[in-house]
């Protein structure tokens, strides 16, 4: 082994810029890697353009050919990458997500050490049908049993597949955020039509899971005067509820569809918010949650396990698919006038818990104790 371990990175699509929870998660986590380890991540050729750098910020990329099917991409993608790991012998195979970790014992046959990451039972998602929910949930198994160590974003899963798997080293280490410093100016807030603390916003991909519909119809419920809904993301995989989206935006234009937005743009979005909503029925930890309370904006969020590990007030969570508790929380959170010292609050806690250099520290140091057996 080298002096500084060679790491090697699938299951991703790639990054910087792509939108998704695991992208945005690797995005953070693997320059920070860097005065410990030398990463190279195995991207899929379809999401990363043939001219774009082979390096960023110190990450080697290699192209790896991906087909153009949702489902077969990643499935075909990872076996592609463990073929090359095979060859190229890295020191550690990091996998990330459920599905791509049904190729975990394969790695294993080939003398690879491998660490896992699962970013959330996948199988739960509605686009899946039974043969795909039943690779993804062998995947989970497989890369709690055979992974020399499994990391979970979120501890319920942690604590679930310890129970399933006694011995094996299954740890959490939670998604974060990077320290925020002050608001971001962007014209993205005029571009839009925006008034700084009148608008309400979600992001995430426009998927079945995320139900964004839901917060489009508490929100005209709610029928907050002067107030606007931002949805951000972009279309994924889900066209026809995409346009059933599109058309409820072209009947109510208090409802903007922002589109997939990064960097300062982002940040000025959630910087100038008034409130931020969550109504997902399915999340790993979700990034877009944290990345609002690390702005101090006070949050709206569905029931879920993955959402109850962040601490937000027990009022402030509502039941997937309940649009009129919702409709109630949004009214009642909007009437609120700004409270400087919660803000400082929420954003005091992101920092104590989710912080990624403190997060990257922690994958280090795993990644030292695998390698030291």
């Amino acid at each position: 082994m080298s002096a500084k371990p060679h790491v090697m990175v699938v299951g991703i699509r790639g990054f910087p810029g792509i939108q998704g929870g695991v992208e945005t998660h690797a995005e953070a986590l693997y320059p920070r890697l860097l005065g410990d380890c030398t990463v190279t991540v195995l991207a899929r050729a379809m999401w990363l353009a043939a001219d774009a750098p082979r390096e960023w910020r110190g990450i080697h990329f290699v192209r790896l050919w991906s087909p153009r099917k949702s489902g077969a991409e990643a499935f075909l993608h990872t076996a592609l990458g463990v073929l090359y790991a095979a060859v190229t012998r890295p020191d550690i195979l990091h996998f990330h997500a459920v599905g791509p970790s049904i190729f975990v014992p394969l790695a294993r046959l080939f003398g690879l050490t491998v660490v896992a990451t699962h970013h959330g039972r996948n199988y739960e998602l509605p686009k899946w049908g039974r043969f795909a929910r039943t690779l993804m949930k062998t995947g989970e198994r497989w890369g709690a049993r055979y992974a020399h160590a499994l990391i979970c974003v979120a501890e319920n899963d942690a604590a679930r597949l310890r129970a399933a798997h006694p011995g094996q080293c299954i740890v959490q280490i939670p998604n974060g955020v990077p320290a925020r410093t002050a608001a971001q100016n962007d014209p993205v807030i005029a571009e839009l039509g925006l008034v700084p603390g009148k608008y309400m916003i979600h992001v995430g991909r426009i998927t079945l899971e995320k139900r964004q519909m839901d917060a489009v119809n508490a929100f005209l419920v709610a029928k907050i005067p002067g107030w606007k809904l931002v949805i951000v993301g972009g279309d994924h995989g889900a066209p026809a509820y995409a346009a059933e989206l599109r058309a409820q935006a072209a009947d109510h234009p208090e409802i903007v569809l922002a589109g997939f937005r990064q960097g300062n743009a982002l940040d000025a979005l959630y910087a100038h918010a008034g409130l931020f909503v969550l109504p997902s029925s399915h999340e790993g930890l979700p990034i877009a949650l944290l990345e609002a309370l690390s702005f101090g904006l006070p949050c709206l969020a569905s029931d879920i396990p993955a959402n109850r590990e962040i601490d937000l007030p027990p009022d402030n969570y509502f039941a997937v698919g309940d649009v009129a508790a919702l409709a109630a929380l949004i009214q009642s959170r909007c009437a609120e006038p700004l409270d400087a010292s919660a803000q400082a609050a929420r954003m005091a806690y992101v920092r104590t818990h989710f912080d990624w250099d403190t997060i990257a520290g922690r994958v280090a140091a795993l990644y030292r104790q695998v390698l030291q057996g």
